[in-house]
């Protein structure tokens, strides 16, 4: 399994565990959805950032 599928696999049960805590408060669906759209894509933005390999300089 790629280090990416591991650190998404976490981040997605962090959001859920976010999203069943916001859901238990009370918060109102549409902020619900929408910070979870959010907090998916820096997700995505620092999984993709810190297991991408750095390229080889062709110097």
């Amino acid at each position: 399994m790629s280090t990416f599928l591991i650190y998404a696999f976490g981040f997605l049960i962090l959001l859920a565990g976010l999203v069943y805590g916001a859901v238990l408060l009370g918060v109102a669906t549409q902020w619900i959805v929408a910070g979870a759209l959010v907090l998916l894509g820096l997700g995505i933005a620092m999984g993709v950032g810190k297991t991408r390999t750095k390229d080889v300089s062709q110097d």
